[in-house]
């Protein structure tokens, strides 16, 4: 039987071009997502072997969508997919259960070795991305830790993408009053009090697209 795979990005051309590279090496795409809330309900419905997840992506970034899936109990291990290899969010993903983190300029070299290292348990991380961690230990210094709860960074970005409270609470399903809580807790703890400046702040973490 293929290896079955979900695929999330929110970038149909990217899609289109990771589908033809697994399907060309014999691996069956059974969902494809655009953005991290849908791949996290596909996981739940398909339960694929392997799940392959954009880091950035509307909603719900790839990070947070893959540690949402492993919590699930599934079997499904997950790649994350990157432009930029950022020492903090190689750490959280690694800390999560993310099992490989690959540079997307890599993906054609470097895909079908991480989904095999993955269905073997095994960690993978493409050339790009193993440089970042190396020269982070070489040097000394200690990936900043990321100072919000999953939850509180999921609003984090969705109010970065323009959303209102009452649409955050769809989104999350959770009381406009909850929304607002999140919200006020993840200023507190940034110390950032306007929406100009949770934007900036996601930008650089990588919750969103500049």
């Amino acid at each position: 039987m293929a290896v079955r795979i979900l695929l999330a990005d929110d970038h149909a051309i990217v899609r289109e071009g990771i589908r033809a590279l697994l399907e060309r090496e014999g691996l069956a795409v059974v969902a494809e997502a655009a953005d991290g809330r849908d791949a996290v309900t596909l996981a739940d419905q398909h339960r694929p072997d392997v799940a392959v997840l954009d880091v950035v992506m509307p909603t719900l970034n790839g990070l947070d969508a893959g540690r949402e899936i492993l919590q699930r109990g599934t079997a499904t291990a997950v790649v994350l997919l990157t432009m930029v290899a950022e020492e903090h969010q190689i750490a959280a993903a690694l800390r999560a259960g993310i099992r490989a983190y690959l540079l997307k300029t890599q993906v054609t070299q470097d895909l079908m070795t991480a989904v095999r290292e993955v269905l073997r348990g095994h960690v993978y991380l493409s050339p790009g991305v193993s440089r970042v961690v190396v020269d982070g230990y070489l040097s000394g210094a200690k990936a900043p830790a990321d100072p919000l709860a999953p939850r509180e960074r999921q609003v984090l970005q969705l109010v970065a993408e323009g959303k209102t409270s009452k649409e955050i609470a769809v989104v999350l399903d959770v009381s406009v009053k909850t929304a607002e809580s999140y919200r006020a807790r993840l200023m507190e703890k940034l110390g950032i009090h306007e929406t100009a400046g949770l934007v900036r702040y996601a930008i650089r973490q990588k919750l969103i697209a500049p």
